[in-house]
Formats: structure tokens, C-alpha cells, sequence
């Protein structure tokens, strides 16, 4: 058992040590030569690629005014393209885009290893002129950007001594206010960051002046997660706020006046709060009094923002949640609200619209019940425009477009990647050790779903299973298509299952929280009785199961290795953090500690030193194989976890195969060619191992 007062092991959190990067080119090169040189693997990865790379692909956008943003990454531009074109443009089969920025190009002359992040282009409030955008670009996939502005008249970057806003490397937080000033949050040298690594203070930046002489604006506490500052720009709603991230989900917000003043926002510090128009939205995470009414966690909440923030409680509920439904999204048009919903994890639309009589609620027909929806876009300032996302485990995705109010038409059509004629998807219910009901989806071949369609036996029986999980941080795990899960697992014949375990969202905040912290354990009780309900159906035995999941969902593989052993024929674990003695040390890990707990508090460490896996390795009990995988270039999980992880199971005799991606940060993959590999070493480790 590893401690911290004594971990043989430490010398391996030196991410870009010589003595680590020899140990890990090491076990790469056995891994590769184990599992990716074979004619097999090589085929599989290439077909995964071919997913990843086609120009069949839906070129998913976001509405900035008048234009279209895409970012674009294929076979020939493998570090991808920044673009725009028209709607009247899009409609077509092949749009005429506008090249911004060739990100393999940029790369090239700059000899630097950069992967696109994101884009922030100014509106102005006609929309009718869009002329600078802010860039941040990653060095190698990390989550610390450089930040750089963009002229989208001449197509360039504007460098900072033609007056252009630059910031170096950090975890910075920027955005407009107009095209001379920003709010910025970044690294200043001593004080200006939190314990956490994210922005501590905030200041207005003004063109043409030095970082260090920007106004203040706003602080927080060293122990806080994040500080930050924004604008919001809606023509007569023009207002700023502040928000202190106390931890990972409490908050204290303010409106900034005029004068600098603070005003507070006087919610719920755990609810997520909004301001839309002359409206503020207000979702629950834990139940809120207010005079004799209590509105449960997990409700959506209504109130016009003046009248709020002068003290009346006068609230409209706008969603209630019940034992089955959750809201699960919620998105701002012009002048409506579009809410996503799940009942028992099936997606379901529907629109409200305040008026003089109140909200009124309406559909958004021609949207298929069979599938998983989810807003990606909306036009919140001068239109009820919006963009859906469709699609399931067998049914591609589709891109819907529409106006509230009018019929809704499909924009885009991916294709299929795979044969899934003979596939079918069920949904059913494990009971976990106290009783809950939990959810899980299993996606697998006709032959094998235990009854033919007159309900008579049907062979041949059990096969090779992934059961996937996450479980963490209130997210909800949906259905959705994967060409790469399609041709690297289900065509060859294997079942795939997804958990909706506790510490998701899938059922509200309730669901998460009741596996927070000392709660902790339900998160992978639930997983362990999903995977013992597919032993008991038939549909997979213990030797043909296999379990992954990446970063919260590699803590729980690290769980199910160490405690459920025997329930696994294999594991991925990606990503990981399985060092929970020492988690909020490192990179980003202090901002968690509401998700899991203190360490350094003795009470806390009681119960997290029960599970945590790195302090939990046995060398007496029999493990299934485990394949390890993590980015050198992740600044978010430090890749030490999955390290020294490694390391304590091969002192223990265990078999344990590991993979390092030298860059690529927390999604373990810096381009198309990175992530193909990524996938095809997981599916062929599993087939091979389980079949």
C-alpha cells in the first residue's frame, strides 16, 4: 500500500523529467509492440481514422450575425481549419467557405506544436460588421492557451505592437466588452491565481496599454476556484458581472454598476443563475426556501431580474422535477426558452414563452422521440433562430434547423458508419446496494438479446461486453453515434453498454449529489451492479466484460480494478486520477475537492483513503488486464496518476499494459490521426483480452 509520507513512486509526477519520459517511452514501445503492429490493428485504426477525417462529416456550426463559424479537421488538414460561410451557403451540399485561419499552416511557420482551442468573435450590435475575433491556441492539447487577436478584414493575426491583444500561456479567462476593451483574468506573476491554477483577479483592459496597468475589477480568494468577469452586450441589457467560484459548484455573483459597485445577486451559492433580457433564471441544485415555499433541487425558476435584485421573490416555476424526469439543458432565443428534458434518460423538447398572461409552454415538432436531442445553437440577441443535434446509438445525427414557431427542417444528414441493420438497442434496470434503480442502455446484435420475436430462446448466448461509465460531476451520459465505437467494437460482433450511474445528472442534481464526497461509494455501486446484471441476463459473463472510462470515469475503473476485480475479464482505464492522497496537489486537482472531498482533513481522508485506488493495490488479489492510458500534455489530470498506477501494479506482478500520448492534453489525442490510434489501441486490447 503507497502512503504519501512514503511513495516510492513520486519521482514519476515529473511530467517532463528525462528519468519519467525514459520510463514511459519504454512502456509505450512494449505496449505498441504488443497490440499496434499487426496488419489487424493497422486496418482498424485507418477505418477509425476514416470516420474521423471524411468529408461526410456534419461541418457543425455556431451563428456569429450574418455568418456561420465551423472548425474543420480532416485527413489533409490535420490541425484543422477555422472558417465561415453564409446560411444561404450552408443550405447547400458543398457551402463556399471563407478560410481564416489554416492551423497546419500557422503551426508550420511558427514551428510551434498548436492545437486549435476556441475563437471569441466581437458582434457588434447591428451585427452588420464583424470585424476581431480572440483566438486561444494550446501548445500540444493543454488547457493553459495563449490568447491572440484576430482581424477577420485582412485574415490575420494582430500583433501586440500594432496595438493587438495577446496573453502568453495560462489558464486564462477574456472576453470583449467592445473592440478597444476586455475583461481579462490571467497569470500576472505572485497573487493573481488561485490554488487551483484559474485567474484569482479580473481587470478591464484597455487597447494599446500595458497588461499591468489594467483597471481591477473584481478578486477573489486564493482558496477559491476561479474568479471572473463578463459582459453582456444585448442592445438595452448592456450589464457586467462578477462571479467568485467558491468551489467547484458554489458561487457568489454580482452585478457590476456603473460606479464599480457590487450588487449581489442574492441566489441559492449552489444554483446556476442567468440573465436573459429583463429576465433571471434561477436551477436549483439543492432544495431553496422561500417564505412558505420550498422549491425542490433540481427545479427551474423565473424571475424578472430588476425586481429581483430589489428584493422580490416573485418567482415563476418553470420546470419541477419528478422520480423520473430531469431538465437536463436549458437555452435562451431572442424571446424564448428552450428546455431539453430526460425521462428515464430519453430526451424530450419544449418551449416556453413569457407574455402579459404569464408563460406558455408549446413543442417543437419534427423532432423524432427515438433520439437524442440537445440545443448547440442559438441567436440570443436579434432572433428566434436555433440548431439541434439529433441522432442515437444506432441512428446518425442529423442537424435540425428552425425559428420557434415554424417548422423545423433537417440541415444536415451524417451517414452511417457501420451496418447496424442487425443491431438493436434496449434500455433496463440494475438495483444497487441500497436498493436505487439504475439505468443502463445495452446496444448489441439481434441473436444475442436472449429472445427471438415470437419470444422463444434465441442463441447463442453470452459475448464480449464494454460497459462504459462516468458518474461524476452532474453529467449525463446519453445516447449518441459513434462511427468509431461502430467499426472498432459492434461490428465485430460486441455488445456495448452504457451506465447511468449515480454522480451523473441523468436524474436531476440529486442523482449527483447523492454520490459526493462520503457518497462516493453509490457511484461505483451502481456500476458494480449494472456490470452483475448483465451476468444475470445472459447477455456477457464475467470473463467477457469489459469496463472503461476516462478522467471521473478513470477513478472508476481504478475502483473496479481494486474492489470489483472479479466482476472483469478487462479494463481501460484513461486518463485517470487514481491518487486521491494526493489529487488536489496536483494541476487543477484542488478545484475538485467538492466533488470528492479534503485529503488533508482526517475525517474526509477516512472515507476517500476506502476507494482511492493507488492506496487500495493488492498484491494477494487476482486482477483482470488493465490498459492504462494518458497525455504527457494534460494539464487538467496530471498524468502522474496513471503513472505511478502503473508502476505499483507491475512491482505487484499485475499485468497492466501502458500507453502515453506525448501531447494531446485531457482528451489524450492533438489531432484525428492521435485519436484514431487512441481508440483502436482501447477496442483491440478489449477484443483480443475478452474474446
Amino acid at each position: 500500500m503507497a502512503t504519501d509520507a512514503h511513495d516510492p513512486y513520486l519521482w514519476l509526477e515529473d511530467v517532463t523529467g528525462d528519468t519519467a519520459l525514459d520510463w514511459v517511452r519504454a512502456r509505450n514501445a512494449r505496449t505498441v509492440a504488443e497490440y499496434a503492429e499487426s496488419t489487424e490493428f493497422a486496418d482498424l485504426r485507418e477505418r477509425i481514422r476514416a470516420v474521423l477525417d471524411t468529408d461526410a462529416r456534419i461541418p457543425y456550426v455556431r451563428r456569429r450575425g450574418a455568418y456561420l463559424y465551423n472548425f474543420w479537421r480532416d485527413a489533409e488538414h490535420v490541425r484543422g481549419l477555422w472558417r465561415r460561410t453564409t446560411m444561404d451557403s450552408y443550405r447547400t451540399d458543398s457551402p463556399e467557405w471563407e478560410l481564416l485561419v489554416d492551423m497546419d499552416a500557422v503551426a508550420r511557420d511558427e514551428d510551434e506544436n498548436w492545437v486549435w482551442s476556441s475563437a471569441q468573435v466581437l458582434r457588434t450590435e447591428d451585427d452588420a460588421d464583424q470585424t476581431r475575433a480572440l483566438i486561444s491556441l494550446s501548445r500540444g492539447g493543454a488547457d493553459a492557451v495563449v490568447v491572440r487577436e484576430f482581424d477577420l478584414t485582412r485574415g490575420e493575426f494582430v500583433a501586440p505592437e500594432d496595438g493587438g491583444f495577446y496573453l502568453p500561456e495560462a489558464k486564462s479567462d477574456i472576453g470583449w466588452v467592445d473592440v478597444d476593451t476586455v475583461y481579462v483574468g490571467t497569470d500576472t506573476g505572485p497573487g493573481s491565481l488561485t490554488d487551483s491554477g484559474y485567474p484569482r483577479t479580473a481587470a478591464r483592459w484597455e487597447r494599446g496599454t500595458d497588461l499591468r496597468d489594467a483597471a481591477p475589477v473584481f478578486e477573489g480568494e486564493h482558496t477559491d476556484v476561479a474568479a471572473s468577469v463578463w459582459y453582456d452586450r444585448t442592445p438595452g441589457f448592456e450589464r457586467s458581472f462578477a462571479d467568485r467560484a467558491v468551489d467547484f459548484y458554489t458561487s457568489v455573483r454580482y452585478e457590476i454598476t456603473r460606479d464599480g459597485g457590487l450588487t449581489l445577486i442574492d441566489a441559492p451559492g449552489d444554483a446556476r443563475v442567468s440573465a436573459h433580457r429583463e429576465w433571471l433564471l434561477i436551477r436549483t441544485r439543492s432544495p431553496w426556501t422561500v417564505g412558505d415555499t420550498t422549491h425542490p433541487a433540481g427545479a427551474l425558476l423565473a424571475a424578472r431580474y430588476d425586481d429581483f435584485l430589489g428584493g422580490s421573490r416573485d418567482m415563476t416555476v418553470l420546470f419541477a422535477p419528478d422520480a423520473h424526469t430531469s431538465l437536463e439543458q436549458y437555452v435562451w432565443t431572442r424571446n424564448h426558452l428552450l428546455l431539453v428534458t430526460l425521462s428515464d434518460v430519453q430526451t424530450r423538447l419544449r418551449v416556453l414563452t413569457p407574455g402579459p398572461g404569464g408563460w406558455v409552454e408549446s413543442a417543437i415538432d419534427g423532432v423524432s422521440e427515438l433520439t437524442s436531442t440537445d440545443v448547440i445553437d442559438v441567436d440570443a440577441v436579434a432572433s428566434d433562430e436555433f440548431f439541434l443535434n439529433s441522432s442515437g446509438y444506432l441512428t446518425p445525427s442529423t442537424l435540425l434547423h428552425g425559428y420557434v414557431g415554424e417548422p423545423v427542417e433537417a440541415l444536415k444528414q451524417a451517414p452511417s458508419f457501420f451496418d447496424a441493420s442487425a443491431l438493436s438497442v434496449s434500455q433496463h434496470f440494475a438495483t444497487s446496494d441500497d436498493g436505487t434503480s439504475v439505468p443502463y442502455f445495452v446496444v448489441r446484435r439481434d441473436d444475442h438479446t436472449g429472445r427471438s420475436a415470437g419470444s422463444a430462446p434465441a442463441a447463442p448466448g453470452p459475448g464480449p461486453t464494454l460497459l462504459y461509465g462516468y458518474g461524476g460531476f452532474e453529467n449525463s451520459m446519453l445516447p449518441a453515434y459513434s462511427g468509431g465505437l461502430g467499426r472498432g467494437w459492434l461490428e465485430r460482433g460486441g455488445t456495448y453498454v452504457v451506465a447511468n450511474i449515480r454522480g451523473g445528472g441523468e436524474y436531476g442534481p440529486q442523482w449527483h449529489t447523492q454520490a459526493l464526497k462520503a457518497g462516493r461509494h453509490r457511484a461505483f455501486e451502481d456500476f458494480a451492479a449494472v456490470a452483475g446484471d448483465l451476468v444475470a441476463r445472459g447477455i456477457t459473463t464475467a470473463a467477457q466484460l469489459g469496463a472503461q472510462g476516462g478522467s471521473n470515469g478513470g477513478l472508476l475503473m481504478g475502483v473496479m480494478l481494486t474492489r470489483y476485480p472479479e466482476l472483469f475479464g478487462a479494463i481501460v482505464c484513461q486518463v485517470p486520477l487514481l491518487d486521491m492522497r494526493r489529487y488536489h496537489l496536483l494541476l487543477a486537482g484542488a478545484s475538485w475537492m467538492a466533488e470528492y472531498g479534503d485529503p488533508d482533513d482526517p475525517e474526509q481522508w477516512e472515507f476517500i483513503s476506502k476507494y482511492s485506488p493507488y492506496q487500495n493495490v493488492d498484491p494477494d488479489r487476482a486482477y483482470p488486464p488493465v490498459l492504462m492510458t494518458t497525455s504527457t500534455r494534460d494539464d487538467r489530470v496530471h498524468p502522474g496518476h496513471a503513472r505511478k498506477m502503473t508502476a505499483l501494479l507491475e512491482e505487484q506482478g499485475h499485468e497492466v499494459h501502458y500507453y502515453e500520448n506525448i501531447e494531446g492534453g485531457h482528451g489524450g489525442a492533438a489531432d484525428n490521426a492521435q485519436l484514431a490510434f487512441k481508440s483502436a489501441l482501447a477496442y483491440e486490447f478489449l477484443w483480443r483480452t475478452l474474446s
